[in-house]
């Protein structure tokens, strides 16, 4: 059968009857593979046989070896080993190697992690196979044929802000796949997707993701590594038709499941509330749902008040009716009232639901003071007093702009030539005084030239001394 992959399990019977690995593999390669009936009869007298019908497409180890049947185009195979071990290296049945670092990516892809390694291998050689590594005791390896996922529908009548557990389980080739560490190479994940409809709110949004499987015995997992992912979702997406898409991601393959559109419908619980409702020292809070999508009588309630002091009061109505619930809620004090509400309930197809319930706030603003009250005596002698004061005479109106301007021209000028001439006269003075001075000096120099000259008679008497030799 074309693209079918024959695998074979080596069971650990080598040691009991005294036969080497080498030869187990020589018998291996000179074994004719003809179809399923005589490979069956030879494996009653050899240490191979078929594998168990736990799953399609998986071995058990013996020495890490393998066989890959003749007719195969392309496998993908998936190898389990210690933590933080180098990967494997693949034997062919020629005695070649094949290195996770020479890879080519065209007829040979791998992916290795610290846990296990991902091989995909296009027209792999026909025959017996060996893995050489750390490869965990009891691990398998798994050709992966027809991986497929399978989750349950969501049902149709779901809200917004509604916490949902979701169940999902993979099977490869038809059978599936109950092999713990497997959850190590795949992630689960949902996502919502807008129809675009304009009769909806959601036209246009962006693609939502919602929640991603797990099989790890934690939130809403029953058990973990049972190979039941769950999923819990919190669908606080706006309210709309989407569409879910269910995804199985590995780094070598993506499988999807696409669901027919749903719609999200809007948060079902009503919130209000009656200010001084319960009396003067008492709010009254109402809570009501849609009657057409939930039954009124198997509401829940589990909620807080925050209020405007920073005080937090918990209360919970739990006593099943067909009016709306009530709960009264101290009025001491003026300002924002925070209310956060858990619904619990069925719809009216009598689905249970759990529902995460907006945030409800509602201000009290604190009451004016009434104005004090005066005698109407007191009024009536004011109101006379008022009219039989006489007006008082009119004020006399200021000057205008241009009287304004024209003694404001006028001062600023006088002060102007007042300082020009100041200043004029300052100058002249000083001028004055230095001419004085320098007529003083003047008449001092001629003086003392004056008394440096001869007279008359010491010039003739002169003209009688002797000159000395």
């Amino acid at each position: 059968m074309v693209n079918r992959v024959l695998l074979i399990v080596w069971f650990a019977v080598t040691l009991t009857l005294g036969v080497s690995a080498q030869e187990v593999a020589d018998n291996a390669a000179q074994m004719p593979v003809t179809n399923d009936t005589t490979i069956a009869d030879a494996a009653k007298k050899s240490p191979i046989e078929l594998i168990g019908n736990e799953y399609e497409n998986g071995i058990k180890l013996l020495q890490n070896r393998f066989r890959i049947d003749y007719n195969v185009d392309e496998v993908t195979m998936v190898f389990f080993r210690e933590f933080g071990s180098a990967p494997v290296v693949l034997v062919r049945p020629d005695g070649s190697k094949i290195f996770q670092s020479q890879v080519d990516g065209e007829n040979v892809f791998w992916f290795d992690s610290d846990t296990y390694d991902l091989i995909s291998i296009k027209n792999p050689v026909p025959g017996p196979w060996q893995a050489v590594g750390q490869i965990l005791q009891g691990s398998r390896v798994m050709v992966l044929s027809e991986l497929k996922l399978h989750a349950d529908p969501l049902p149709p009548i779901v809200f917004s802000g509604e916490i949902l557990k979701q169940t999902a389980y993979l099977t490869n080739g038809g059978e599936r796949i109950d092999y713990s560490q497997f959850r190590d190479v795949v992630e689960l994940s949902i996502e919502f997707v807008s129809t675009n409809n304009p009769n909806f709110n959601n036209f246009g949004a962006a693609d939502q993701e919602i929640a991603t499987f797990e099989d790890n015995g934690r939130g809403m997992d029953e058990a973990p590594l049972d190979g039941i992912f769950t999923g819990q979702f919190n669908l606080s997406v706006p309210a709309g038709e989407w569409q879910p898409i269910f995804r199985v991601t590995s780094p070598m393959f993506t499988r999807e499941q696409h669901n027919a559109p749903l719609r999200l419908h809007p948060n079902p619980v009503i919130i209000d509330v009656e200010l001084d409702g319960g009396g003067n020292d008492y709010h009254k809070l109402l809570i009501d749902a849609q009657r057409d999508l939930v039954d009124i009588r198997s509401l829940l309630i589990d909620g807080k008040v925050s209020y405007p002091n920073g005080d937090v009061q918990n209360f919970s109505i739990t006593e099943p009716s067909a009016a709306p619930r009530e709960h009264l809620i101290i009025a001491y004090d003026y300002g924002i009232f925070r209310v956060k509400l858990t619904a619990y309930g069925k719809t009216v197809n009598g689905r249970d639901f759990i529902l995460d319930v907006p945030e409800y706030t509602f201000l009290v603003a604190e009451p004016e003071l009434p104005e004090p009250e005066v005698a109407e005596s007191t009024l009536q002698n004011d109101v006379s007093e008022v009219v039989q004061q006489p007006e008082p005479p009119p004020e006399p109106e200021g000057m205008d702009d241009e009287t304004l301007m024209f003694w404001l021209l006028t001062v600023n000028g006088s002060i102007l030539l007042i300082g020009g001439l100041t200043v004029t006269l300052i100058i002249v003075f000083k001028r004055l005084k230095a001419n004085r001075g320098n007529r003083a000096t003047t008449k001092a120099a001629d003086k003392t030239n004056t008394d440096k000259q001869p007279g008359r008679f010491s010039g003739l008497l002169s003209k009688f001394k002797k000159n000395k030799p």
